[in-house]
This record gives C-alpha cells, structure tokens and sequence, in this order.
C-alpha cells in the first residue's frame, strides 16, 4: 500500500508592490498528520519564531517525515500574467516538486487558491492559515523564504529599505518611490 500525504499550501506577498509572490506546500503523512497541532499563524507568529519553525521543519525533511517545497514568481512576470495565475504556476510547481502521486494526497488550501485538477482530493479552507496547521506551518515557511529574498534585494536596492517592510505599501515605501522612482523588483500593474 502506499503511504497516503496531506498537504497544506499557503501563499505569501500577494499584495506587495515589489518583490515576488511565493508558495509554500507542506507535506506530512497521513498517519502523522494530527501531530501537527498549533496556532501557526504567519502573521501573528514573530520573525524568530518563523525562522525556529523553518530548521524544524528543515531537519524533519532531511529524516524523511515531512517533505516541502517552495515556489516564487517575479515582479516582471506577475506584471505580464498577473498575479492570479502567478500564484497558480506557484502552485502547480510546489505540488510537483513534492514528488508524490497526486493520487496519494490530500491537498488543503488557504482562502481561494485551487490545486490543477489533477490533484483530485483538494479542499479550500477559508482562513485555512489560521484553521489548519499544516496550511499555517506552509504560511510560515514561504514568508520566511519571501523575506529572507526580500532583505537580500535590499542589499541591491537600499533606498528602498526592502529588509524593512518586505516590499508591502508602507508610508515609507511610498516615500522612497516618489523620491527613486520604480526599481526593477516594483510591480508596475500595482501602481
């Protein structure tokens, strides 16, 4: 017989005005499934406690029980095909890259996103970031990974202070805008 998954999927930076869109999907047994109980709520959750999370979750992979993987879509092309079907193509690699028959899952999304209908038994859970663990633990993963590209940017791009508000529309962001202009990380459909 073999070994039945659920995944949680979450997305992260759908509504900055520069920087990508990422996808995280987090995948445990389903014998080890109800194991995963916990408020990980990304947004509540401080920076440190993200980032514990993520080794965590890293060193359970490296032993073989959990498996996740993250996808990202860059600014120029959330500008070309929008943001809707970036976080699809997110999505769709995440589930891939997982390497499990899409027979062998059961895939649990946050709010509206959809799986391709491959993945057969899928459901969406409104606030699933907050209601479902490993929806949650999948949040949290990708905005470790989005913020970590984003302190990294501003390394490159300092007068926009990226490490700072991750590319979200804050005063200062706008600020920085009106002074600099857009970068090549800014999403001119957002603007």
């Amino acid at each position: 017989m073999k070994t039945k998954w659920v995944i949680g999927v979450d997305e992260v930076g759908r509504g900055p005005l520069a920087g990508p869109v990422t996808v995280c999907a987090f995948a445990v047994r389903e014998s080890d499934g109800k194991s995963y109980k916990g408020n990980f709520d990304s947004k509540k959750a401080s920076a440190k406690d993200r980032e514990e999370l993520r080794h965590v979750c890293q060193a359970l992979a490296k032993s073989g029980r959990v498996r996740f993987a993250i996808s990202s879509v860059r600014a120029e092309v959330i500008d070309r095909i929008g943001i809707t079907k970036s976080v699809r193509i997110c999505i769709t690699r995440v589930l891939r890259r997982l390497e499990i028959e899409p027979g062998n899952m059961e895939v649990l999304l946050d709010g509206g996103l959809r799986a391709p209908t491959e993945y057969k038994r899928q459901r969406t859970v409104i606030g699933g970031d907050r209601r479902v663990s490993l929806i949650g633990v999948s949040s949290m993963i990708a905005k470790v990974h989005r913020d970590k590209h984003m302190t990294r940017l501003a390394l490159k791009f300092p007068q926009y202070a990226f490490d700072k508000h991750k590319g979200y529309g804050t005063r200062a962001h706008y600020a920085a805008l009106k002074k600099h202009g857009l970068s090549p990380l800014h999403r001119k459909s957002f603007l």
